[in-house]
């Protein structure tokens, strides 16, 4: 075995730098580009809808009028809640897996 060599893995620290410096800027490149993607979840059969971006911001909300009950306020607020942690469960779940992409599959906590 030859010194310094091991399966897998560069042969010098100085192309260990370069590779995780490349992995970083993609990285970077990557999350602007999330950013501006957008997903949509729906609740109630589609009486509510929460679209978000990749940073996790809710852009829009859509409500049928016929859910909007004076009456039942309170189903609503539930039909709001469970749309909108829907579209940010499917943000996040597309950050993770366009970063997987990235990092092989290596679990880098605090990267995103």
């Amino acid at each position: 075995m030859s010194k310094g060599k091991f399966p897998g893995m560069p042969g010098n620290m100085n192309n260990m730098l370069k590779q995780v410096q490349k992995m970083q800027k993609e990285m970077e490149r990557l999350q602007e580009e999330i950013a501006q993607r957008e997903v949509e979840a729906s609740a109630g059969g589609g009486a509510v809808t929460v679209k978000v971006n990749g940073k996790r911001e809710i852009l829009d909300i859509g409500i049928q009028p016929a859910v909007v009950d004076p009456d039942d306020i309170e189903m609503l607020q539930d039909l709001i809640i469970a749309a909108a942690n829907e579209a940010l469960r499917k943000a996040e779940e597309m950050m993770a897996k366009e970063m997987g992409k990235v990092t092989g599959g290596m679990n880098l906590p605090g990267l995103f």
